[in-house]
């Protein structure tokens, strides 16, 4: 049986690909200065600090037509995921289908066991996901946190509910593809361009989604979908963090572009937004009815499941407008 260090490592390396090992080091980093966070050294909210009542109000303005788009895709066995993550389904029956019936009312039922990794289809990394050197947001150290039974700091059952704008770029539709090449990174130049070309201007507590067409190859090319992508640049993932964003998402397994921008610093844009911003990541977002639609603002709501000690979680997002 594998052990969590040989299952991390399997992850990793999946998602790595070709690219170099990562560093086993563990001596500290050099790079201090992204901690203490600009919230403060105790803070682990991250830039969910920057979520209020009236970024609620304001995005509930947005709601016209009363329209509701779901953003999660369908996770079940076929789902793409970076081995050895995968999920099944153990369906219980309170009988043998023909008697066993309770009461003078007969009631039956079903009951669900789900095993799953919690990595896996639309999902939202915690701050806990991914850090920088055995460090993660606020620069707290792995080991103050981490248990096998659930970390005891970052859960995500503690990300704050959220009801806020949401801005949809439709960086298809800025390079003038259906589908954009993998290894295609956006910054703040194309992100510039494409909330102009959108008529938005990205603020405070704003959740951004990025469409680019690719989670079209999660059914035709699983294998595809996974091992390559375009996506969100360190440049960019800086930017939109100096915004005080507090989610950023894509219709992409990684949010970020694969292959790398850097081939010697894999997940940088992870460790940019997670580690060093405390802004949290979203992938494979099913964006395609919101491009579809023309959608470029809208107000997004989330209130993830709640269970204890996860780093990660598969999650439904909703898009109203």
């Amino acid at each position: 049986m594998r052990t969590r260090k040989q299952i991390l490592g399997l992850i990793l390396a999946s998602l790595t690909l070709t690219g170099p090992a990562l560093s086993q080091a563990t001596e500290e980093p050099a790079e201090k200065s992204w901690y203490p966070s600009k919230y403060g050294p105790d803070d682990r909210k991250g830039a969910m600090n920057n979520l209020s009542a009236e970024a609620t109000i304001n995005a509930a303005k947005l709601v016209r037509s009363g329209k509701t788009y779901a953003l999660g895709v369908v996770t079940g066995p076929a789902t793409p995921a970076y081995p050895p993550r995968s999920y099944s389904a153990t369906i219980l029956q309170s009988n043998d289908g023909e008697g066993g019936a309770m009461g003078a009312n007969k009631v039956t039922a079903h009951d669900d066991i789900i095993h799953s990794w919690v990595g896996i289809g639309t999902q939202i990394d915690g701050f806990a996901h991914l850090g920088i050197n055995h460090r993660y947001y606020n620069g707290v150290k792995g080991s103050v946190f981490y248990t096998p039974a659930g970390v005891t700091q970052f859960g995500t059952e503690n990300i704050i509910p959220t009801a806020t704008r949401g801005i949809l770029l439709d960086m298809a539709k800025y390079y003038g593809k259906a589908q954009l090449d993998p290894g295609t990174a956006f910054n703040r130049k194309e992100i510039d361009a494409a909330a102009k070309a959108a008529g938005v201007t990205i603020g405070k507590g704003d959740v951004i989604l990025f469409h680019t067409g690719w989670l079209t190859k999660a059914t035709s090319d699983p294998q595809g979908y996974i091992a390559q992508q375009p996506g969100l640049g360190v440049e960019g993932a800086e930017y939109l963090a100096s915004l005080d964003v507090v989610m950023v998402g894509a219709d992409t397994a990684a949010l970020e572009a694969i292959p790398f921008e850097d081939p010697t610093k894999p997940f940088i844009v992870h460790q940019t937004l997670l580690a060093k911003h405390g802004v949290h990541v979203l992938e494979s977002i099913n964006t395609a009815e919101l491009a579809k639609d023309g959608a470029t603002e809208f107000m997004f709501v989330l209130g993830q499941p709640r269970f204890k000690g996860a780093v990660q979680m598969v999650i439904n997002p909703i898009a109203i407008r």
